[in-house]
């Protein structure tokens, strides 16, 4: 069966004011669609990866054709790491980490100041689209990263548990160029209950 788009978790304007929901919704029926739509029409060549998992697909992409292998490989990611995102944030969320991952994070990072600050570093670090991300090791311990485009962690051999994407587009109608602004006020959003779920149960 071909992959599907998620539900959106809440309404357009669910994220205000951190973000507005012009953005989410040409965010979520724009730019997530087509690289779910680009995904599907890639793998009808190669049907029998219908059958795989995304992040299956997306942990190994040389067992990808290579006909296809780069066109997976952004949009499959798209369609993975979008998902990721839509859901680690919601109304009502923010705050500070909760259960088994804030200890994690107080061991990686020492205090919640300094992994925010790391984490945004990061987004600011990333010159042009990309993303930051918080993954998970092989060991369990915590890594703050960076990923281009719509590259995954999985292809590095690590579980994401929180993304932020900096992509201009998910920021540009209310922030304009000011990226440190919306990585700012993305916390405010941030569900830390789903990433406690990501973070104990790996998937």
């Amino acid at each position: 069966m071909a992959f599907e788009l998620q539900s959106l978790p809440y309404g357009y304007n669910a994220l205000e004011p951190s973000i507005d929901a012009q953005t989410v919704e040409l965010h979520y029926t724009k730019h997530h669609t087509a690289y779910l739509n680009n995904l599907n029409g890639a793998l009808e060549k190669h049907p029998e990866f219908f059958n795989y998992s995304i992040e299956k697909i997306l942990s190994d992409l040389n067992q990808i054709p290579e006909d296809i292998r780069t066109t997976v490989r952004n949009n499959g990611g798209g369609y993975y790491n979008h998902t990721i995102y839509w859901n680690i944030m919601g109304p009502n969320k923010g705050g500070e980490p909760v259960g088994t991952l804030a200890a994690a994070l107080k061991q990686a990072f020492g205090d919640f100041a300094s992994f925010k600050k790391d984490l945004e570093k990061t987004g600011m670090g990333r010159f042009g689209s990309g993303w930051a991300w918080l993954s998970k090791k092989s060991d369990g311990s915590l890594l703050i990263h960076s990923t281009p485009n719509q590259d995954t962690p999985l292809a590095e051999g690590l579980f994401p548990i929180i993304g932020v994407d900096v992509w201009e587009h998910a920021y540009y109608l209310k922030y304009q160029n000011r990226r440190a602004e919306y990585l700012s006020n993305w916390w405010n959003v941030v569900n830390w209950e789903e990433a406690e779920r990501r973070f104990v149960s790996g998937q």
